[in-house]
């Protein structure tokens, strides 16, 4: 494997929770204030699966997303464990606590963008004990869909001007690889 040797990296623009950088030519956007960023695959109890929707202002759509969220980007929390943000970040959206939460796989959702690095969690034995809906003007919605409907509801989704974002997708092949190897619960 070939790795480049970093060059200096000078910053371009800078707002409140982005940065824009150029290094080696490459133009991207870094987030300072966060450690990670995590993604939760859950189940309930019974077996649904617990998608959320929320607006998402850069492709000025509603979007149908795993619950996520940034580790480390509240005051006092900057060393947050990722495990620690994906049980906060499933809570303040959806309201679910789970009974298990195991980091399955970590990479670069946009490479060519961004240095943000995603950790995908599997969530099992939700349960909702909260209403949920984010914090201050998220206004997120939660649902819960049964496993075997998961693909015709996205296509309802669609059909309806929502988007769908690929992770969900890979969430999918994530649970399909658990029942073909006999674990999902």
């Amino acid at each position: 494997m070939v790795h480049q040797v970093p060059s200096e990296t000078r910053q371009l623009a800078a707002g409140d929770h982005l940065r824009l950088v150029v290094r080696n030519g490459w133009e991207f956007v870094e987030r300072p204030k966060i450690s990670g960023i995590v993604v939760i695959v859950g189940t309930t109890r019974f077996g649904g699966l617990v998608l959320v929707t929320q607006w998402r202002e850069p492709v000025a759509a509603p979007v149908v997303e795993w619950p996520a969220g940034l580790a480390g980007d509240l005051a006092g929390s900057e060393t947050e464990a990722l495990e620690e943000a994906a049980r906060r970040e499933l809570f303040e959206e959806t309201g679910f606590r789970a009974d298990t939460m195991t980091a399955e796989l970590s990479g670069p959702p946009s490479p060519g963008i961004s240095n943000e690095i995603v950790t995908i969690f599997r969530a099992r034995g939700m349960v909702r004990t909260a209403a949920g809906g984010g914090r201050g003007a998220e206004r997120i919605r939660t649902h819960v869909v049964p496993i075997s409907w998961l693909f015709p509801w996205l296509d309802q989704m669609q059909a309806k001007g929502y988007l769908v974002d690929p992770k969900v997708y890979a969430g999918a092949l994530l649970l399909r690889k658990e029942m073909d190897e006999g674990l999902y619960d």
